[in-house]
């Protein structure tokens, strides 16, 4: 009798560019195969915004070699709905890892499953964009019995959504979360607002986090809150609040009003000094009630409310008490009375964001290879 054929999953990969969480997945992706020989992990399609590299045949991509080759390819990527197409005719289950934070992308995910082609990603919009997208999202995967997964969409490699969700499917009942689910904005109230000493100024801060790396190129896209709220969006709707948007709950803005409309990150750098009177009160205010000032996110599941801005915490309070640009997420249940479930670590970062997605890809193959 023959051998049986060596079980085969193909692998897709959409990354932005060479850099980040991409290059950090590709690398751990080369780890696991040679870690786990089976399932037979082969990469079949890799794009980025602009070059590509596919067969028609579906060949294998050598790991090894992938980034220079891609450098050097002079392949385009296949329009997504094509890309569907064409993974759908390799004859084998298929992953599709999207390492973008892509609207259009996250938009075809349902067009992806309903094709049962699973998809494990740490693209937030996919998840935190209309809430019809998200109901489209999972009923296409039930129907086809492709899996979707998206840990690394909060909290990078941190375990909150497998957590969230095996408090609510093994029947807990979750009455509040909260946390800072922000590294950017760990690292700056951390710095500026510290436990003990009395912290710099706020654009100094601010500053010294853009050049360390810990914010986006233009800092007000993480002092807007909406990377928080997009989380909490996430978050509500696996607790089991139907959130139409990041847009339908207060979040506040730590941009200035007169310099919401500067046209660079630069120039709001330079004028931020004029404004950090305001923060400074802020701070004083609750040193005064022995409080220190943090920016969090929180979802009370019995009063349907989600709210993201500045909250006053005792010193002793662990989110008062976190260190550099660490997340932490507190889950308030039934089962865990007055002391809740504390998640805590490192939140963003390369490394640990690719973790979570190449963890999301080994749970999908035990489940379909």
């Amino acid at each position: 009798m023959a051998a049986a054929s060596v079980r085969q999953v193909n692998i897709a990969i959409i990354a932005p560019g060479a850099g980040g969480v991409g290059k950090c997945f590709l690398s751990q992706l080369e780890q696991l195969t040679v870690r786990r020989p089976s399932p037979k992990v082969v990469l079949t399609y890799i794009c980025t915004s602009k070059k590509a590299i596919y067969s028609t045949d579906h060949v294998a991509i050598p790991l090894n070699t992938v980034t220079t080759t891609l450098a050097s390819s002079q392949q385009t990527p296949l329009a997504l709905p094509k890309l569907v197409d064409f993974l759908g005719t390799s004859g084998s289950k298929t992953v599709l890892v999207d390492n973008t934070s892509s609207q259009d992308v996250a938009d075809a995910y349902p067009l992806f499953l309903s094709h049962g082609i699973s998809i494990v990603t740490p693209n937030k919009k996919a998840f935190s964009g209309s809430y019809k997208l998200w109901q489209d999202i999972f009923s296409a995967a039930e129907q086809s019995g492709a899996k979707v997964y998206h840990e690394s969409s909060v909290g990078a490699g941190l375990p909150v959504i497998s957590t969230l969700k095996d408090l609510v499917d093994t029947g807990d009942e979750v009455t509040k979360v909260e946390g800072v689910f922000s590294g950017t904005m760990s690292f700056l109230f951390n710095s500026f607002a510290p436990t003990s000493g009395s912290g710099g100024k706020w654009s100094a801060e601010v500053k010294k986090a853009k050049e360390l790396g810990y914010t986006e190129p233009d800092p007000r896209d993480d002092l807007n809150g909406l990377d928080v709220a997009r989380k909490l969006t996430i978050l509500a709707r696996l607790a089991g609040l139907p959130v139409e948007s990041p847009a339908a709950f207060p979040v506040q803005s730590l941009i200035p009003k007169e310099l919401e409309s500067v046209a660079s990150g630069d120039e709001f750098l330079e004028k931020l000094p004029a404004f950090d009177a305001q923060m400074e009160e802020t701070k004083a205010a609750a040193e005064k009630e022995g409080k220190v000032v943090r920016f969090v996110g929180s979802i009370d599941v019995a009063t349907k409310q989600v709210k993201v801005g500045l909250e006053k915490f005792d010193l002793s309070h662990p989110i008062a008490a976190l260190k550099g640009s660490d997340n932490i997420i507190s889950f308030y249940t039934k089962r865990y009375g007055s002391n809740p479930l504390i998640i805590q670590g490192a939140g963003a970062g390369g490394d640990v964001t690719a973790m979570g997605v190449t963890s999301d890809l080994l749970k999908v193959l035990s489940q379909i290879a």
